[in-house]
């Protein structure tokens, strides 16, 4: 199996609500902000194939279906649909993909599932030949959104996916579309129901899968928010998101799992390291992923 770092359309967010409670002169080393004070974020998806004997796309990033309007407002860079731009440089079109996995249904982590708008045109599903994967619990957040993150959903997009007779909703740790080979872990802190998908790793040591990769969505946008306080300020519970995050570096850690970043810029994959402080740090960065063995 090989995996791809597949580039979306890339985004301009606040950082200070990127970084939540964090003062400015810490994340600015981070992050640096332009004079709009907006930070720099990719919307990244990862490519594996083969896997479970599929070609599978985790997430889709934000993509170009947004009006002008709304792009400007936030903070997309490019019109042109990127993801389909880079699927394409890594030798695959939209219609080979088999499976796309969710972590959760928010614009920049699902936009991409859409066509590029167009003046007149309804919103218009792309991946005809895909089973949708995406977990039951954020599936009711994303049919009944509270009004605190209504504005992140895509009013058209569930409708959408059900209507297409390719969504598979997931309730434990593994899926029809993918069996033993794909892993989820929930976390509830940024959004209900958040579905981390693990690509589980060739060795298995005391029954346990060691050296896989997790993408790691909205509970660690990328290596700032390891530090275990930081959080963002679009989640929906910081002190719950800072628990699981807790557990979920440990777990990574123990088990030699490699961490996959969707918005950091400068980084798609990493691995996670403690320090004597018992800090959360990266190791082993890597910017772009171009057919990388799992096991490398």
């Amino acid at each position: 199996m090989r995996l791809w770092s597949i580039t979306g359309n890339s985004q301009k967010l606040d950082g200070g609500a990127m970084y939540g409670n964090a003062p400015r002169g810490m994340w600015e080393r981070w992050s640096p902000p332009d004079e709009a004070n907006r930070i720099a974020l990719a919307c990244r998806a990862l490519l594996a194939s083969p896997l479970a004997g599929k070609t599978v796309l985790f997430e889709a990033g934000i993509g170009a279906f947004f009006e002008p309007k709304l792009r400007e407002r936030y903070g997309v860079q490019e019109s042109r649909h990127v993801l389909l731009d880079s699927l394409r440089a890594a030798g695959f079109a939209h219609e080979d993909i088999d499976v796309v996995v969710l972590s959760h249904l928010h614009f920049d982590h699902a936009g991409g599932l859409l066509a590029a708008w167009e003046e007149g045109s309804p919103p218009r599903l792309l991946f005809p030949n895909a089973t949708y994967v995406v977990g039951k619990a954020h599936w009711e957040r994303a049919r009944h959104p509270h009004p605190r993150d209504r504005a992140s959903f895509i009013p058209e997009l569930a409708g959408l996916l059900e209507a297409s007779g390719r969504l598979e909703l997931v309730d434990g740790p593994h899926s029809r579309a993918l069996g033993q080979a794909v892993r989820f872990h929930y976390s509830d802190g940024h959004t209900p129901g958040l579905m981390l998908a693990e690509i589980v790793g060739p060795e298995r040591v005391g029954g346990q899968a060691h050296g896989g990769v997790v993408f790691c969505a909205d509970l660690i946008p990328g290596r700032p928010w390891v530090h275990v306080p930081i959080t963002m300020g679009y989640d929906r519970n910081a002190e719950l998101l800072i628990d699981e995050k807790r557990d979920f570096l440990a777990d990574k850690l123990a088990r030699n799992v490699h961490l996959y970043f969707t918005h950091d810029p400068g980084c798609a994959l990493a691995r996670v390291v403690r320090d004597e402080r018992g800090r959360y740090g990266t190791a082993n960065e890597v910017a772009e992923l171009h057919a990388r063995a799992l096991a490398a």
